[in-house]
């Protein structure tokens, strides 16, 4: 058996699932629009560029929604969903995916997104697997806006893929091949753990690196 590792925002999708859904929050209503997103864009640059403070963003990306009620939230991420989500999920992307299930590999999305903004878009390219960014709730339900555990984000994404796998009773070394496909520079270190990095849709900084290291590098989106 093989193993795929599928990054998500920019990956798998031509945006960021997480950035997205605060701008679809403000076409909404949901926060203060200028404010918002004049923050909500600091953040994602910050992504971008490698030095992104990760509690800070998911505090603040979690706070438009999380202290609505339940079926507030679950309401308006379907809208988002339908809207927005999947119109930016490619046949090109899903030919992929569907192309390493077929051969009987073990698939996994690994995201630095939050489960609740992610586990729809998983089930929509029919990945069982989702190792997202989980956040902690209160007794009643009620997400803190804090990081449970460990996040899913440079080096703790090999953390979360192998407590997975522990999970599951494997291990890394149980798989012919381990594929990795990531757009981010934030992946070099999950890239640099599978057997068979993809550099995919890159960033100029992770092209530059994959060019120098002779990786396979893909566009999905051209």
């Amino acid at each position: 058996m093989e193993l795929v590792l599928f990054d998500l925002d920019g990956t798998l999708i031509h945006t960021d699932s997480d950035h997205a859904f605060g701008d679809f929050l403000i076409q909404e209503g949901w926060v203060d629009g200028a404010e918002f997103k004049t923050r909500n864009d600091a953040f994602y640059a910050d992504y971008l560029a490698g030095k992104l403070d990760l509690p800070a963003y998911v505090t603040f990306s979690t706070s438009a929604w999380r202290k609505r009620p339940a079926v507030e939230a679950l309401a308006v991420r379907e809208r988002f969903m339908q809207q927005v989500m999947q119109p930016a999920i490619t046949h090109k992307a899903l030919e992929l995916v569907r192309s390493h299930q077929q051969k009987g590999h073990l698939v996994a999305i690994v995201t630095a997104t939050n489960e609740f903004v992610t586990i729809p878009i998983a089930q929509a390219f029919g990945i069982e697997h989702l190792i997202a960014l989980q956040l902690v709730q209160q007794a009643d339900g009620v997400y803190t806006g804090d990081i449970k555990g460990v996040p899913t984000f440079r080096e703790g994404k090999i953390q979360r893929v192998e407590h997975w796998l522990n999970q599951l009773g494997r291990q890394r070394a149980d798989f012919a091949a381990v594929h990795c496909y990531s757009d981010s520079i934030n992946d070099l270190p999950l890239l640099e753990w599978a057997t068979h990095p993809v550099a995919t849709n890159p960033g100029q900084t992770l092209e530059a690196v994959a060019q120098q290291r002779a990786w396979p590098i893909l566009r999905l989106f051209e």
